[in-house]
């Protein structure tokens, strides 16, 4: 099965399925000396792990990651960094009736059509707990990136069902404003009206979907590339790899189609790095000076390649699939038939889809920060 693997420099490799043993991950390009130990994966892990709030599926799991390779005394040694998630709460009898039968909106039908085998135990391969092992590596892009040029990535639910958040200022929204409330939304009025909402959809035995959005402040300009490996293209690929993600934009997004090239082009001036705000982004001209736009309507990103300027992507992401209502389907055999999914399920998947998200992101600016520094050398990476 190939697909495993994503990145190339900074390359993590996932294995695992729902209702097995756990979970594992390999870092490989973590340079050497990075202090590192399992309490900087656990903050991020405990964010995604199931069962947190009522808001999320009440299957308990500590998820505790046990690093089995690759830090040594407290340091990364530059060889792969194996990490190891155990799964203790399987309810794989909550699956018995599932085993020839599709779910509506699962890859049930798509597994058997590509493989003629699935494990049907909450998914197998494809279920969403398979991030927990990505949110361990992108606890550690994180790290290596928060080291190298102060980049901080940071993602919050922007909007569920129709209720939409007011964040004037996404790359001034903190890790602590989103953690101060269950939904993982910045706007606490708003915030409040999310959790009615979502519990009036469990209450129905239904879910909701929503919007989450990720925003990278610290990158400098000259990451990526203007062709295949455009650095939005890769993130693209990043976030739509997570999921239940059904749309990816950055920046003005969609509404640039409604826009006149007048309106939204990003103007250049130029400012003070003492008073830039990011740290890392070195003078692009002389006299101390670096090169902003007036307002970032292109999302950080100019031709693929990094600007300056926070980088801010949003995901729409779709509602659970698996609901305990009687639905229309078929089974392996093309009879007729209804299914309702009996396991433990999130009614919304934003709270806990914004950690999954970070991490992605994370290890792709990991990714091409290393990149970088092979094309160019540290002076310019």
């Amino acid at each position: 099965m190939p697909g495993n693997t994503f990145g190339h420099l900074f390359r993590v490799t996932t294995a695992g399925e729902s209702h097995g043993p756990g979970y594992v991950c390999i870092v490989d390009g973590m340079p050497a000396g990075i202090p590192l130990d399992a309490s900087d994966l656990q903050g991020d892990l405990d964010r995604r792990r199931p069962g947190q709030s009522k808001v999320t599926t009440q299957r308990r799991e500590g998820d505790e990651a046990e690093i089995l390779s690759g830090v040594f005394e407290g340091h990364t040694t530059g060889t792969p960094v194996a990490v190891l998630i155990r799964n203790h709460d399987q309810r794989s009898r909550d699956y018995g009736n599932l085993s020839e039968t599709y779910r509506p909106g699962h890859a049930d039908f798509t597994f058997d059509a590509k493989y003629g085998i699935r494990d049907h135990r909450g998914g197998g391969r494809s279920s969403a707990r398979e991030t927990a092992v990505r949110v361990a590596a992108g606890a550690m892009a994180k790290k290596l990136l928060a080291i190298v040029h102060g980049v901080s990535v940071v993602g919050y639910v922007r909007q569920i069902g129709h209720l939409k958040a007011d964040i004037p200022d996404p790359a001034a929204v903190t890790l602590e404003s989103v953690e101060q409330n269950i939904v993982r939304c910045p706007d606490p009025a708003t915030a409040e009206a999310m959790v009615s909402l979502i519990e009036s959809a469990r209450a129905d035995g239904d879910s909701i979907g929503g919007i989450g959005e990720i925003v990278a402040t610290g990158v400098p300009p000259g990451w990526g590339d203007p062709v295949f490996d455009k650095l939005k293209a890769d993130l693209g690929k990043a976030l739509f790899s997570l999921p239940a993600v059904l749309g990816v934009e950055y920046g003005a997004g969609f509404d640039v189609a409604t826009a006149r090239g007048s309106d939204n082009n990003d103007l250049f001036s130029s400012q003070n790095t003492d008073s830039a705000g990011h740290r890392g982004q070195p003078p692009m001209v002389p006299g101390g000076k670096r090169i902003v736009t007036e307002t970032n309507r292109h999302g950080g990103m100019l031709g693929g390649i990094s600007s300056g300027m926070p980088i801010v992507l949003r995901c729409a992401v779709k509602p659970t699939s698996s609901l305990p209502r009687d639905q229309q389907t078929v089974t392996r055999r093309a009879e007729a038939t209804t299914v309702a999914t009996h396991g433990r399920h999130d009614p919304c998947l934003l709270p806990r889809f914004v950690p999954m998200a970070e991490a992605m992101v994370a290890i792709t600016l990991a990714d091409h920060f290393l990149r970088q520094q092979a094309a160019t050398g540290p002076s310019r990476s």
